[in-house]
Protein backbone atom coordinates (compact mmCIF):
# COMPACT_ATOMS: atom_id res chain seq x y z
CA UNK A 1 0.00 0.00 0.00
CA UNK A 2 1.10 3.55 -0.70
CA UNK A 3 1.82 5.37 2.29
CA UNK A 4 -0.02 8.65 1.17
CA UNK A 5 -3.86 8.49 2.08
CA UNK A 6 -6.04 8.20 -0.78
CA UNK A 7 -7.38 11.47 -0.06
CA UNK A 8 -4.12 13.43 -0.10
CA UNK A 9 -3.09 12.07 -4.18
CA UNK A 10 -4.34 14.58 -6.24
CA UNK A 11 -4.97 12.48 -9.41
CA UNK A 12 -4.39 13.59 -13.20
CA UNK A 13 -6.65 14.48 -15.87
CA UNK A 14 -4.97 11.90 -18.04
CA UNK A 15 -4.81 9.09 -15.98
CA UNK A 16 -7.31 7.18 -18.55
CA UNK A 17 -4.44 7.53 -21.01
CA UNK A 18 -1.61 5.62 -18.83
CA UNK A 19 -4.12 2.56 -20.04
CA UNK A 20 -2.46 2.54 -23.60
CA UNK A 21 1.46 3.67 -23.20
CA UNK A 22 4.23 2.39 -20.66
CA UNK A 23 5.43 6.13 -20.39
CA UNK A 24 5.43 7.93 -17.35
CA UNK A 25 2.22 10.19 -17.24
CA UNK A 26 -0.44 11.12 -15.46
CA UNK A 27 1.66 10.07 -12.06
CA UNK A 28 -0.36 12.27 -9.81
CA UNK A 29 0.39 14.29 -7.16
CA UNK A 30 1.04 15.06 -3.30
CA UNK A 31 1.53 18.67 -2.77
CA UNK A 32 4.10 19.92 -4.74
CA UNK A 33 5.80 16.23 -4.78
CA UNK A 34 5.47 13.00 -6.59
CA UNK A 35 3.38 10.60 -5.31
CA UNK A 36 6.25 8.07 -3.02
CA UNK A 37 4.70 5.07 -5.01
CA UNK A 38 5.69 6.72 -8.10
CA UNK A 39 8.89 7.75 -6.89
CA UNK A 40 9.84 4.09 -5.84
CA UNK A 41 8.83 2.72 -9.25
CA UNK A 42 11.47 5.41 -10.85
CA UNK A 43 14.45 4.49 -8.52
CA UNK A 44 13.85 0.46 -9.01
CA UNK A 45 13.44 1.46 -13.20
CA UNK A 46 16.97 2.80 -13.01
CA UNK A 47 18.61 0.15 -11.07
CA UNK A 48 17.29 -2.49 -13.49
CA UNK A 49 18.61 -0.64 -16.20
CA UNK A 50 21.69 -0.14 -14.78
CA UNK A 51 21.71 -3.75 -14.42
CA UNK A 52 21.33 -4.17 -17.72
CA UNK A 53 24.23 -2.75 -18.89
CA UNK A 54 26.95 -4.19 -16.05
CA UNK A 55 25.45 -7.68 -15.93
CA UNK A 56 27.62 -9.69 -18.05
CA UNK A 57 26.18 -12.00 -20.62
CA UNK A 58 26.60 -15.58 -19.81
CA UNK A 59 27.75 -16.73 -23.21
CA UNK A 60 27.88 -20.71 -21.39
CA UNK A 61 23.92 -20.96 -21.53
CA UNK A 62 23.53 -19.15 -24.62
CA UNK A 63 25.64 -20.85 -26.37
CA UNK A 64 24.32 -24.52 -25.16
CA UNK A 65 20.63 -23.25 -26.25
CA UNK A 66 21.69 -22.65 -29.14
CA UNK A 67 22.90 -25.65 -30.33
CA UNK A 68 20.44 -27.50 -28.74
CA UNK A 69 17.97 -25.68 -31.03
CA UNK A 70 20.26 -26.80 -33.90
CA UNK A 71 22.34 -23.27 -34.32
CA UNK A 72 25.97 -23.73 -35.39
CA UNK A 73 27.80 -21.59 -33.13
CA UNK A 74 30.97 -19.83 -32.94
CA UNK A 75 32.59 -17.59 -30.23
CA UNK A 76 34.64 -14.34 -30.45
CA UNK A 77 35.48 -10.80 -28.51
CA UNK A 78 36.22 -7.73 -29.48
CA UNK A 79 39.35 -5.54 -27.93
CA UNK A 80 37.84 -4.43 -25.26
CA UNK A 81 39.12 -6.70 -22.31
CA UNK A 82 36.44 -5.97 -19.93
CA UNK A 83 33.29 -4.11 -19.00
CA UNK A 84 34.78 -0.93 -17.70
CA UNK A 85 37.13 -1.00 -21.05
CA UNK A 86 33.85 -1.51 -23.17
CA UNK A 87 31.66 1.21 -21.88
CA UNK A 88 35.01 3.81 -21.55
CA UNK A 89 36.21 2.21 -25.23
CA UNK A 90 33.32 1.91 -27.69
CA UNK A 91 36.13 1.69 -30.63
CA UNK A 92 37.52 -0.91 -28.88
CA UNK A 93 33.52 -2.88 -28.85
CA UNK A 94 33.46 -2.27 -32.58
CA UNK A 95 36.87 -4.21 -33.41
CA UNK A 96 37.18 -7.97 -33.94
CA UNK A 97 40.30 -9.26 -31.69
CA UNK A 98 42.34 -10.18 -34.42
CA UNK A 99 43.28 -13.45 -33.27
CA UNK A 100 39.28 -14.18 -33.39
CA UNK A 101 39.54 -12.79 -37.06
CA UNK A 102 42.61 -14.61 -38.10
CA UNK A 103 40.37 -18.23 -36.37
CA UNK A 104 37.42 -17.50 -38.84
CA UNK A 105 39.41 -17.26 -42.02
CA UNK A 106 40.20 -20.69 -41.14
CA UNK A 107 36.35 -21.55 -41.60
CA UNK A 108 36.49 -23.31 -44.44
CA UNK A 109 32.53 -22.89 -46.16
CA UNK A 110 31.42 -19.46 -47.21
CA UNK A 111 27.43 -18.99 -46.20
CA UNK A 112 25.38 -16.68 -47.51
CA UNK A 113 24.63 -15.41 -43.68
CA UNK A 114 26.48 -14.89 -40.77
CA UNK A 115 24.50 -14.23 -37.86
CA UNK A 116 26.00 -12.16 -34.85
CA UNK A 117 24.60 -11.95 -31.05
CA UNK A 118 26.62 -9.27 -29.31
CA UNK A 119 25.83 -8.97 -25.66
CA UNK A 120 25.92 -5.16 -26.34
CA UNK A 121 24.17 -2.45 -23.48
CA UNK A 122 21.44 -5.16 -22.74
CA UNK A 123 22.86 -8.87 -21.59
CA UNK A 124 19.24 -9.23 -20.15
CA UNK A 125 17.90 -8.58 -23.62
CA UNK A 126 20.22 -11.06 -25.83
CA UNK A 127 20.02 -13.68 -22.99
CA UNK A 128 15.79 -13.63 -23.04
CA UNK A 129 15.01 -12.63 -26.49
CA UNK A 130 17.88 -13.84 -29.03
CA UNK A 131 17.01 -17.11 -29.50
CA UNK A 132 13.38 -17.20 -29.79
CA UNK A 133 13.38 -14.54 -32.32
CA UNK A 134 16.10 -16.48 -33.96
CA UNK A 135 14.00 -19.02 -34.34
CA UNK A 136 11.58 -17.32 -35.49
CA UNK A 137 13.54 -16.06 -38.33
CA UNK A 138 14.09 -19.64 -38.84
CA UNK A 139 10.89 -20.25 -39.69
CA UNK A 140 10.44 -17.74 -42.21
CA UNK A 141 14.06 -17.12 -43.55
CA UNK A 142 15.17 -20.51 -45.79
CA UNK A 143 18.72 -21.25 -46.19
CA UNK A 144 21.43 -23.47 -45.21
CA UNK A 145 21.01 -23.43 -41.72
CA UNK A 146 23.78 -26.33 -40.86
CA UNK A 147 26.26 -24.21 -42.71
CA UNK A 148 25.33 -20.82 -41.42
CA UNK A 149 27.64 -19.32 -38.31
CA UNK A 150 25.81 -17.98 -35.32
CA UNK A 151 28.77 -15.65 -33.47
CA UNK A 152 28.62 -15.04 -29.64
CA UNK A 153 30.71 -11.57 -29.94
CA UNK A 154 31.59 -10.80 -26.28
CA UNK A 155 31.73 -7.20 -25.46
CA UNK A 156 31.20 -6.27 -28.59
CA UNK A 157 29.09 -2.95 -30.32
CA UNK A 158 26.76 -3.26 -33.90
CA UNK A 159 30.15 -2.72 -36.16
CA UNK A 160 31.81 -6.02 -34.74
CA UNK A 161 29.30 -7.38 -37.65
CA UNK A 162 31.52 -6.11 -40.21
CA UNK A 163 34.69 -8.06 -39.15
CA UNK A 164 32.95 -11.36 -38.61
CA UNK A 165 30.98 -10.98 -41.71
CA UNK A 166 34.31 -10.28 -43.93
CA UNK A 167 35.94 -13.00 -42.27
CA UNK A 168 33.28 -15.20 -42.89
CA UNK A 169 33.05 -14.09 -46.66
CA UNK A 170 29.63 -14.22 -46.14
CA UNK A 171 27.34 -12.15 -48.15
CA UNK A 172 25.22 -10.32 -45.29
CA UNK A 173 25.12 -10.15 -41.74
CA UNK A 174 23.04 -9.78 -39.56
CA UNK A 175 23.60 -8.61 -35.76
CA UNK A 176 21.37 -8.86 -32.99
CA UNK A 177 22.53 -6.95 -29.93
CA UNK A 178 21.24 -5.46 -26.47
CA UNK A 179 20.20 -1.79 -27.00
CA UNK A 180 20.69 0.78 -24.41
CA UNK A 181 18.21 0.13 -21.91
CA UNK A 182 15.22 3.34 -20.87
CA UNK A 183 13.72 3.26 -17.71
CA UNK A 184 10.47 1.49 -18.89
CA UNK A 185 12.55 -1.08 -21.16
CA UNK A 186 15.75 -2.28 -20.14
CA UNK A 187 15.55 -5.55 -22.45
CA UNK A 188 15.14 -4.45 -25.99
CA UNK A 189 16.90 -5.77 -28.32
CA UNK A 190 17.94 -4.37 -31.74
CA UNK A 191 18.54 -5.90 -35.13
CA UNK A 192 20.94 -4.83 -37.75
CA UNK A 193 21.61 -5.64 -41.59
CA UNK A 194 24.22 -5.02 -43.37
CA UNK A 195 25.29 -6.47 -46.87
CA UNK A 196 28.02 -7.37 -48.04
CA UNK A 197 29.92 -6.34 -44.87
CA UNK A 198 33.48 -4.74 -44.76
CA UNK A 199 34.97 -3.05 -41.43
CA UNK A 200 34.24 0.71 -41.78
CA UNK A 201 31.38 0.64 -42.75
CA UNK A 202 29.03 3.70 -42.09
CA UNK A 203 25.85 3.24 -40.05
CA UNK A 204 23.50 4.40 -43.21
CA UNK A 205 24.64 1.25 -44.47
CA UNK A 206 22.46 -0.81 -42.24
CA UNK A 207 19.25 -1.21 -41.45
CA UNK A 208 17.96 -1.73 -38.12
CA UNK A 209 14.94 -3.11 -36.28
CA UNK A 210 14.71 -1.32 -32.95
CA UNK A 211 12.62 -2.33 -29.62
CA UNK A 212 12.19 -5.98 -30.14
CA UNK A 213 10.69 -7.72 -26.94
CA UNK A 214 7.49 -8.90 -26.05
CA UNK A 215 6.38 -5.61 -24.77
CA UNK A 216 7.06 -3.40 -27.46
CA UNK A 217 7.78 -5.02 -31.68
CA UNK A 218 6.82 -9.04 -30.84
CA UNK A 219 9.16 -11.64 -32.14
CA UNK A 220 6.63 -12.68 -34.50
CA UNK A 221 6.56 -8.84 -36.88
CA UNK A 222 10.57 -8.68 -35.87
CA UNK A 223 10.95 -11.97 -37.68
CA UNK A 224 8.94 -11.04 -40.55
CA UNK A 225 10.52 -7.74 -40.76
CA UNK A 226 14.16 -8.89 -40.63
CA UNK A 227 13.27 -12.17 -43.23
CA UNK A 228 11.38 -9.23 -45.71
CA UNK A 229 14.92 -7.41 -45.97
CA UNK A 230 17.45 -9.71 -45.91
CA UNK A 231 15.57 -10.80 -48.84
CA UNK A 232 15.51 -7.16 -50.42
CA UNK A 233 18.74 -6.78 -49.28
CA UNK A 234 20.21 -10.08 -51.04
CA UNK A 235 18.13 -9.68 -53.86
CA UNK A 236 19.24 -5.76 -54.40
CA UNK A 237 22.66 -6.53 -53.40
CA UNK A 238 22.30 -3.54 -51.01
CA UNK A 239 21.59 -2.23 -47.68
CA UNK A 240 21.03 0.79 -45.33
CA UNK A 241 19.27 4.31 -46.40
CA UNK A 242 18.41 2.64 -49.84
CA UNK A 243 16.85 -0.35 -49.10
CA UNK A 244 12.81 0.10 -47.37
CA UNK A 245 10.59 -1.88 -45.37
CA UNK A 246 7.50 -2.02 -47.16
CA UNK A 247 6.82 -5.69 -45.48
CA UNK A 248 3.08 -6.38 -45.65
CA UNK A 249 2.19 -7.24 -41.94
CA UNK A 250 -1.76 -8.38 -43.11
CA UNK A 251 -0.68 -11.87 -42.98
CA UNK A 252 1.08 -11.74 -39.47
CA UNK A 253 -1.72 -9.55 -38.10
CA UNK A 254 -4.45 -11.90 -39.19
CA UNK A 255 -5.83 -9.01 -40.75
CA UNK A 256 -8.18 -9.11 -44.38
CA UNK A 257 -6.96 -8.55 -47.56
Amino acid sequence: MSDEHPSLTQANPWDELRAHTSARIALGRVGSSLPTAEVLKFGLAHAQARDAVHRPLNFEALQRQLQEADFRTLRVKSDAEDRQSYLLRPDYGRRLHDDCYQRLLQEEDAAELAVVIADGLSSIAVQRHALPLLQAFRERFATDWARTPVVLAEQGRVAIGDGIGAALRARLVIVMIGERPGLTSPDSLGLYVSFAPEVGMMDSQRNCISNVRPEGLPYALAAHKLAYLVRESLRLQLSGVALKDDSNLQDVLGLPD
